[in-house]
């Protein structure tokens, strides 16, 4: 799946070979309603939007990959789904960690030392999280897919033609990749969960997964801060967790991989705005 600011290409390689793709003209919400665009805002609508449009992207794809009729998912489906999602990783990188650093409570005097162990074994449950899934054949594909979609987006910036030879001598690690944003939301947590001081267990739950769009609107200003100095050295140490993790959430594709990845990025971009040749890296 490419989107660009005014479409969303999603391509699927069908049981016979071949590639089906999907482009949908997409308005920016913003246009429309101008203060989502305010900062913190933006990046907390952002969050929203990439958790439906991650949902259908998935429904269609396993329906195309199935070469079964989709069923169109209806607005409780995907709130559901992404109640659900939230859950999960509310279970899992709020309340455990909350938990297990509860149990050592009384052993740390400092609220800040507090937080940043809970916010320590919050990232390494997330890394545990990460590194079991990758283990799984399915999401191994998932994440070739990914490193595919990262050397399509490397060529097209160097303004070379989008073909497999070109797109094998570049990284699968690409700095505003959105697990950049993953890592950030994590590291940001643990400061803005300490002014909450050190509250009961259930308080600390509940006050945690409030704050999560706060959190998430943080870290989207962070990521697009540190995009626009990404030639400077802070800049580049400061995303280098990021770029570490890719190296799990992303694995060398194959040829027909980055087939697939060319044509999703062809769609998003439209046959207006895709010129081989020519230095794409500011667009």
């Amino acid at each position: 799946m490419m989107r660009s600011p005014f479409r969303l290409a999603t391509a699927v390689r069908k049981p016979n070979g071949d590639i089906a793709l999907e482009v949908k003209e997409q308005r920016p919400i913003a246009q429309k309603y101008p203060f989502l665009s305010w900062p913190i805002i933006r990046g907390v609508v952002g969050l929203i939007d990439s958790l439906v449009v991650g949902i259908k992207a998935l429904s269609h794809s396993a329906s195309l990959a199935l070469e079964e009729e989709e069923e169109k998912l209806s607005s409780m489906d995907i709130g559901i789904s992404i109640l659900l999602a939230l859950g999960i990783f509310a279970g899992l990188f709020i309340a455990l960690p909350a938990f297990l650093s509860s149990l050592v409570d009384q052993f740390i005097s400092s609220t800040f030392v507090y937080n940043l162990v809970e916010g320590l074994i919050r990232i390494g449950i997330f890394l545990a999280y990460l590194l079991l899934i990758s283990q799984m054949k399915d999401i191994r594909r998932v994440f070739e897919y990914h490193g595919a979609e990262h050397k399509a987006i490397f060529t097209w910036e160097n303004g070379e033609e989008l073909t497999p030879e070109n797109a094998r001598k570049f990284t699968t690690l690409h700095p505003r990749c959105g697990t950049n944003w993953l890592i950030i939301v994590l590291v940001i947590s643990i400061f803005v969960f300490s002014f909450l001081g050190r509250p009961g267990l259930v308080t600390r739950i509940v006050s945690r997964v409030l704050l999560i769009p706060l959190v998430a609107g943080l870290a989207y200003e962070a990521i697009k801060i540190l995009s626009r100095y990404q030639d400077n050295r802070l800049a580049y140490i400061l995303t280098l967790p990021g770029l570490l993790l890719q190296r799990i959430t992303t694995r060398e594709p194959d040829d027909s991989q980055l087939e697939v990845a060319f044509a999703a990025l062809k769609g998003s971009l439209g046959e207006d705005n895709y010129v081989a040749g020519e230095n794409r890296r500011d667009s």
